[in-house]
């Protein structure tokens, strides 16, 4: 008789169309996370994918905006 081992349910997994937008990491300055940003939203314009696109570009703008410091 063999027993069967539940399921696993991680929550932990990101989806794969965020794959390569994880957050930035803690340590990084605001200077280096929007550069960062914007690299990623001009590379998921240019692959088609305007709302990953999009996304990028919000990111990058409030890095932009703490840069300048008119951050709201």
């Amino acid at each position: 008789m063999t027993t069967r081992q539940p399921k696993s349910t991680t929550f932990d997994k990101r989806p794969a169309s965020r794959a390569g937008a994880a957050p930035a990491s803690r340590g990084a300055t605001p200077q280096a996370n929007y550069e960062r940003y914007l690299a990623l939203a001009k590379a998921k314009a240019l692959a088609g994918d305007r709302i990953e696109a999009e996304r990028c570009y919000q990111y990058a703008e409030h890095y932009l905006r703490l840069i300048s410091g008119t951050a709201a």
